[in-house]
């Protein structure tokens, strides 16, 4: 095992052999600042229970700051929205206007000239699905709104990004301002839009444009990143201008990158349309989910959801194929389908121009809600078994520690002093074994691991978790991380919302946890039969393809409200970077590491744990760093079915029109979001420097 893997330095001299490492050190500072909280406990309470008197009214100072900017602006943001409000309109009256025979031939002529057969196939099957659901009407509000989001958000997006590319200086600002975008939770840019716009369909739409940029501005700027720069130079070579190079060459070089990033952008906007419909009243589908939702009309709930998902679907499928595939199929044939669609609408007129009488599937919602309705009744008293086991056994004690959980109508004993006592000894008994034996970083971090368990994650004191922040900062990255981690933690600590981040954090690192053992498994059983990968590739893929608010819909189904469904919503939304990066990791190791460690007589298990798995190490943690963004992201959607903490004031914000409270949740959420994220990265650096690459 190499000397970073057991804590020890890489020096070769007695002396230099013994020196502890830095997670060694950070690990050992951590526990003297628990140990010194809990001995000081009785007489300084305050180590626990953060004195609002020393909290700064932050929420009071951004609510006051940015209400003045918000009313100064207002005028002129109202023309705006009138402006964005009538291209909405038009784009309304057209998408519900043209019959449905020639909307769906158009999509599935566009299909056939993208990918052929198979794509055109997958448009009229989602389209008549769409038609035959019931819900052609709400579908075309929202393919409206997303018709004027998804331009506006690729102007924006596109226009970022070549001025990034164009002027260095801006690149770094620019990016990390995306990287606070893509960390700052969705809702969080509704509360400011609100107040701006009014409740109705224009704050999702703008919205919607602000969330779908960034991902088009990052594919934008990598693409003209990644042009060779032979073309560069032969653009040079012919005397064009600037612009002429940039708008000739080098774009159309970047195209497959830069359609990318359109895919991403269409995904991005139709997810945050849904998410929208929460405030804005519009006769959309996503306003359609969230309404038979909170009827408890559980088959039309699920009905509208697919609807969803079938969007989703169709336009990831279609836009990514243009993305990746240059072969483009003859457009005569999708002319004659177009024409099959004029004449199919000709022959129809009545029936094509009313497409809300078709209610093919009505039977399907009610069959599908008596069926629920009695699974639930038959299966109530399981579900509730399930998640009341996973709370009590589970959630409860990672939440408020054991000496809170274990009680005895949950558990059937009382936790006591003395439990306390032993469960600390048996943990440093179980430590000191691991260090004795050269794991001296993973002896320190179970003993800290048993304190916080024992103690709670919300009910831990404050010192304690900024130190130790700062010090995982410091191993993984050096002085300036563990400065950014304590900094970003302090500052979460005097704005007055340190409680409720600590949900956040316990309910969000949960989720991770169990993202990173299950989600590895899978990913590791992908990795060694391919026949597994095939069966769980589609799967990922549509997982990815729904937006995050369909998610709440099963989960609110069969568990209700409450943690454990918030709980199911994240981990299955987050789970899908960790299985695919931690496949990609494995099947990506070198062959020449695999033949060399074959020959030298190695089992298939040796392989995997000694080659395979510390190779794929950074691409893995990458895939870890991907799921506690997702986590995140999830967890301001998982405050509608009832969770606690920073996602649930983000969300009472927007109920309330409370910026400076919407705003400063959302900014404490983006903080603890970006300190995971610089720490993981930090790390996967580290082992890439390990391993040379």
């Amino acid at each position: 095992m190499s000397a970073p893997d057991i804590g020890l330095g890489a020096g070769t001299g007695p002396a230099t052999a013994r020196r502890l490492s830095p997670g060694a050190w950070a690990a050992m500072v951590t526990i003297l600042t628990g140990a010194i909280c809990l001995a000081l406990e009785p007489y300084a309470p305050w180590l626990f229970e953060f004195p609002s008197d020393w909290a700064l009214p932050m929420t009071e100072w951004i609510g006051a700051g940015l209400g003045w900017f918000l009313e100064a602006i207002k005028p002129a943001m109202r023309v705006v929205s009138a402006a964005l409000g009538g291209a909405m309109d038009g784009s309304n009256w057209l998408f519900n206007t043209v019959p449905y025979p020639i909307l769906i031939a158009l999509v599935t002529a566009f299909g056939w000239w993208v990918g052929g057969l198979r794509m055109a196939s997958l448009g009229l099957v989602g389209m008549g699905f769409v038609l035959a659901s019931g819900y052609w009407t709400e579908s075309m509000n929202t393919l409206s709104l997303v018709a004027v989001s998804v331009p506006l958000a690729l102007f924006l997006g596109g226009t970022v990004g070549v001025l990034a590319n164009e002027i260095p200086r801006v690149k770094g600002a620019v990016q990390t301002v995306m990287d606070v975008m893509q960390t700052v939770p969705t809702f969080a840019y509704l509360t400011p839009l609100l107040l701006l716009f009014g409740f109705g369909p224009v704050v999702g739409l703008i919205a919607s444009a602000i969330y779908a940029a960034p991902p088009m501005a990052r594919n934008v700027i990598l693409g003209l990143e990644r042009v060779e720069m032979d073309i560069k130079e032969a653009a040079i070579m012919s005397g064009g201008t600037r612009l002429q190079q940039l708008f000739l060459i080098e774009i159309p070089s970047a195209k497959t990158q830069i359609m990318v990033g359109v895919n991403q952008c269409l995904m991005a906007a139709l997810s945050m349309v849904i998410i929208a419909a929460v405030i804005g009243g519009y006769e959309d589908i996503g306003w359609e989910v969230l309404l038979t939702m909170r009827k408890a009309q559980l088959g039309p709930s699920l009905l509208a959801g697919m609807v969803i998902v079938v969007f989703a679907i169709v336009i990831d499928r279609m836009s990514l194929h243009m993305a990746t595939e240059r072969e483009r199929h003859t457009l005569r044939i999708s002319a004659g389908i177009v024409a099959i669609g004029v004449v199919i609408t000709l022959v129809l007129w009545g029936q094509a121009t009313a497409p809300g009488a078709i209610t093919l599937m009505e039977p399907a919602k009610d069959w599908l809600d008596a069926a629920l309705s009695r699974f639930l009744v038959a299966n109530g008293g399981t579900l509730d078994a399930i998640k009341n086991g996973a709370m009590f056994f589970g959630l409860l004690p990672v939440r408020i520690g054991l000496d809170g959980a274990v009680l005895p109508f949950t558990w059937g004993f009382q936790w006591t002093q003395t439990m306390s006592l032993v469960f600390y000894a048996v943990a440093a008994v179980l430590g000191l074994g691991l260090i004795a034996t050269g794991r001296v970083v993973g002896g320190l971090v179970l003993v800290i691991l048993a304190g916080v368990l024992e103690t709670g994650v919300v009910e831990l004191p404050w010192p304690f978790v900024v130190i130790a922040a700062a010090a995982i900062g410091w191993s993984a990255g050096g002085a300036r991380l563990a400065g950014f981690a304590g900094i970003m933690m302090a500052i979460i600590l005097v704005s007055g919302l340190w409680d409720k981040a600590l949900l956040s954090l316990y309910l969000s690192g949960v989720a991770v946890l169990a993202c990173a053992v299950l989600g590895g498994g899978i990913g590791l059983l992908c990795a060694v039969s391919p026949m597994a990968w095939r069966v769980v590739r589609p799967i990922c893929d549509m997982l990815q393809t729904i937006p995050l608010f369909v998610f709440l819909i099963p989960v609110l189904m069969f568990f209700g409200i409450g943690e454990f469904p918030a709980f199911l919503a994240i981990c299955m939304y987050a789970i899908v970077p960790m299985i695919r990066y931690t496949r990609h990791g494995l099947v990506m190791t070198p062959d020449e590491l695999v033949e060399a460690a074959v020959s030298s007589g190695a089992t298939s298990a040796q392989l995997m744990r000694e080659v395979r798995i510390p190779y794929a190490t950074p691409t893995i943690l990458l895939g870890l760093n991907q799921t506690i963004l997702y986590a995140f992201a999830m967890l301001v959607i998982a405050a509608l079915v009832g969770t606690t903490g920073l996602g649930q004031s983000i969300y009472l914000a927007l109920g309330q029109a409370d910026v400076g409270l919407g705003i400063a949740s959302g900014a404490a959420m983006a903080m603890l979001a970006l300190v995971a994220d610089r720490l993981v990265q930090g790390f996967a650096a580290e082992r890439r420097r390990a391993l040379g690459l």
